[in-house]
C-alpha cells in the first residue's frame, strides 16, 4: 500500500463524521518531507470549527495511521481569515 493509500485510509476512519455534518475533506498532495496536504470540502470549508476538526481529528487520525507523516494542513484553511 502506497502512502496516498494509506492517508486515504486513515481519513476514511474519520469521514463518517465529517460526512454527517455535511463536509469532507480530499488529499491534494503528500510532499516528500512528508506533509500532507488537504482541502476541506462542503461544510468543513466554512466551519469555524474546522481548525479544531484539523488538529484533533483529522491530523492526528493521520500521523497515527501513517508515521512518515510529519505534518498535516489545509490548503484552503487559511482563506476563512
Amino acid at each position: 500500500m502506497n502512502l496516498t493509500e494509506q492517508v486515504e485510509q486513515a481519513l476514511e476512519t474519520i469521514r463518517p463524521y465529517l460526512k454527517a455534518d455535511g463536509g469532507d475533506v480530499s488529499v491534494e498532495e503528500i510532499t516528500s518531507e512528508g506533509t500532507v496536504k488537504l482541502k476541506l470540502l462542503g461544510n468543513c470549508g466554512s466551519c469555524p470549527m474546522s481548525f479544531m476538526t484539523m488538529k484533533s481529528g483529522i491530523e492526528q487520525a493521520i500521523m497515527k495511521a501513517v508515521p512518515q507523516i510529519t505534518s498535516v494542513v489545509a490548503v484552503n484553511m487559511a482563506e476563512q481569515e
